[in-house]
């Protein structure tokens, strides 16, 4: 009996320290818990100690003095953030939506020539030091829109209307990303653009239908311009390769005859200097030559001689011969 009771009592105070082991397990970790924390791969952690910056905290597991003594900001430097500007986009996707709301405030600027266009943009960035984020500027965000539509404006301003709507949009993006970047290095915002693009750029819906009239001019004249090219194109070539080939021919012409003349004279020369060698003789073979070149040209020869008053003794008129 008494064996009984002993066992039964040692059997009700396990459960107890089982309890109670349990139980200091689970406040050890509850304990334990706070000091540790987890930073994602896209993120740091910047850790203050009593609002004083001490140190970053890359992905993985860390720990931190909690209660108060320690705070963890993690600050997403991996994750490509956006800014729409004379837009506001509801859903994204194969079915992008965007709000139907007036934004007007944002997209309408004047241009250089005193033209108004309805400008939409976007503005892609990371943060690169989150440090700077943090510390530097109350609200960075904003900061970003209201230092994005400045600069917009600025380079907007600087352009004709033509340029702005259909020209230079690439251009107009860069050089606004530029000088976007100048200014946020000079306020120290930890920010860096990554690209802004131009989503809609188009005159006010009051002045469209007046636009659209000057693009189909403007349109027309491009035509008529293209049309008058391909015609010069069409007669300019032909007429060079024309008077290519009377340059050439007169080349030709030139050397010709300046080939003939030294030949001429080459001869003229030779002549000369056999005549002064023996004047009788070439003036002899001058005259055969001469004499033989002229008589050839002659179908019928007559040779009388000069003692002779009279050609009948000499002419045989039925005869014809040479």
């Amino acid at each position: 009996m008494d064996d009984e009771v002993r066992y039964n009592t040692i059997t009700l105070k396990m459960p107890k320290k089982k309890i109670i082991t349990i139980i200091i397990i689970i406040l050890a970790i509850i304990f334990i818990m706070p000091f540790f924390f987890t930073v994602n791969p896209e993120e740091v952690a910047v850790i203050q100690r009593f609002g004083r910056f001490v140190r970053i905290a890359e992905p993985g597991l860390n720990m931190r003095i909690p209660w108060g003594f320690e705070t963890v900001t993690k600050v997403k430097i991996k994750t490509v953030f956006k800014e729409e500007f004379g837009f506001r986009t509801l859903q994204s996707g194969v079915n992008t939506r965007y709000t139907e709301t007036n934004f007007d405030d944002e997209s309408l600027m004047l241009t250089g020539d005193l033209n108004i266009a309805s400008v939409e943009w976007i503005v892609q960035y990371q943060i690169n030091d989150p440090i700077a984020y943090l510390f530097n500027v109350r609200d960075v965000k904003e900061t970003i829109r209201n230092l994005s539509e400045a600069t917009m404006r600025q380079v907007v301003g600087d352009r004709s209307v033509d340029e702005v709507i259909i020209l230079n949009r690439q251009e107009i993006a860069y050089e606004a990303q530029e000088l976007l970047q100048r200014y946020l290095d000079k306020y120290e915002t930890g920010i860096i653009v990554r690209t802004i693009n131009l989503q809609n750029v188009v005159p006010p819906e009051s002045v469209q239908p007046a636009f659209n009239e000057v693009n189909s001019a403007m349109q027309d004249e491009e035509r008529i311009v293209n049309e008058a090219r391909q015609e010069y194109n069409k007669i300019i070539p032909e007429a060079r390769g024309k008077a290519k080939q009377t340059i050439e021919n007169a080349k030709g012409y030139a050397i010709n005859r300046i080939n003939q003349a030294e030949g001429d004279a080459t001869k003229f020369i030779s002549i000369y200097n056999n005549y002064k060698k023996a004047k009788a003789v070439t003036n002899q073979r001058l005259y055969i030559e001469t004499m033989e070149e002229v008589l050839n040209r002659f179908d019928k020869i007559y040779i009388i001689d000069e003692d002779h008053k009279s050609l009948i003794p000499f002419l045989d008129v039925n005869k014809g011969g040479k």
